[in-house]
C-alpha cells in the first residue's frame, strides 16, 4: 500500500484551517525485536520476520471521529499499511493537529492507544 506524504497532509490542513497551531505525528514501524520482548522482557524469541496487520474500518474511523471531538484538535488524517509488512516497512500513519500541544499530545496518545487495541490487529512471525 503505497504511504501518504505527511507534507500534503499538513499542507491540506494549512490551506483549510489557520487555527492548527500544533501538528504530532506518529510513524508506527515493524521492528526487528518481538512485542513480547519489548513490552514484558521475554528473552530467547529471536528476531522479527514479518508482521501482518489488518484493521477494521468502522471502528478505525468511530476513534477519527471521537479524536475530532477532543478539545482543541482540528483535524486527523489516519493510514495503516494492510497487508505482510517486512522489518523496517510503516504499520500506519497517524496526524493530529490542533490549537495548542496539551491537546494534540492529549489526542494523539488516545487515538494511537484506541488503534493499537480496538482497531488494528497485529500478527508477528518470527526467524
Amino acid at each position: 500500500m503505497k504511504r501518504p506524504s505527511v507534507d500534503a497532509w499538513i499542507e491540506e490542513i494549512r490551506n483549510k484551517d489557520n487555527n492548527a497551531g500544533m501538528f504530532l505525528v506518529h510513524n508506527g514501524v515493524v521492528r526487528i525485536t518481538p512485542k513480547a520482548q519489548v513490552r514484558e522482557g521475554v528473552k530467547g524469541l529471536g528476531p522479527v520476520k514479518s508482521l501482518t496487520v489488518s484493521y477494521d474500518r468502522n471502528k478505525t474511523g468511530k476513534a477519527v471521529e471521537e479524536a475530532l471531538q477532543m478539545e482543541g484538535i482540528t483535524d486527523v488524517k489516519v493510514w495503516i499499511n494492510e497487508g505482510e509488512l517486512n522489518v523496517g516497512d510503516d504499520i500506519m500513519l497517524v496526524l493530529v493537529a490542533g490549537d495548542i500541544r496539551p491537546h494534540v499530545i492529549n489526542a494523539l496518545q488516545s487515538l494511537v492507544g484506541e488503534l493499537k487495541t480496538n482497531c488494528i490487529t497485529e500478527q508477528e512471525f518470527l526467524k
